[in-house]
């Protein structure tokens, strides 16, 4: 009982923390929308970071122009898939916690844009990487580091345990 309170408070730390990010993207959106929409870049850490308001259609990088349906759809069913993994997978470790939090934030922030504006917001410009991002999209990014952080946490303790009961 103690093990299923304990899952329980984690899904809903980790739902609590999505909420927040998501809150924290659309803030960051709306304030792009509203004071940079039309206007010029502007410079925050000269010959590194600008902020440039840019309406993405695509998906990540410019891909899947054209299939913004598919992309709609893709997101939908990974989020369904985390929750479900959320609440159901029994080898949760930090990083599983911190993945699903930031692929949900990620993935329903932009999902947010797409229904509400019809694009995505992007406005985070840094200098030397040719692409203009924004929070949910760090947040993916971030999420998807944490997932292989994961795999190699759960793949070295299985390792161990199988040597540990000499099955290898």
């Amino acid at each position: 009982m103690a093990e299923t309170k304990k899952k329980w408070r984690a899904a809903l730390a980790v739902l609590l923390g999505a909420a927040l990010l998501i809150w924290g993207d659309q803030a960051s959106k709306a304030l792009v929308l509203e004071t940079l929409r039309g206007k010029p870049s502007v410079m925050v850490i000269p010959g590194l970071l600008e902020f440039s308001y840019v309406e993405n259609y695509a998906a990540a990088m410019g891909l899947f122009d054209g299939l913004i349906w598919l992309v709609v759809a893709c997101t939908a069913v990974v989020c369904v898939f985390i929750l479900l993994a959320l609440l159901f997978y029994k080898g949760h470790t930090v990083f599983s916690y911190i993945t699903a939090m930031l692929l949900l934030a990620g993935g329903l922030g932009n999902l947010i844009d797409r229904f509400s504006h019809g694009f995505v917001v992007d406005f985070i410009h840094v200098l030397f990487f040719p692409y203009i991002f924004n929070v949910a999209d760090c947040c993916v990014t971030i999420g998807v580091v944490c997932f292989f952080c994961h795999y190699l946490v759960t793949a070295r303790r299985e390792k161990a345990e199988k040597e540990a009961a000499g099955e290898e």
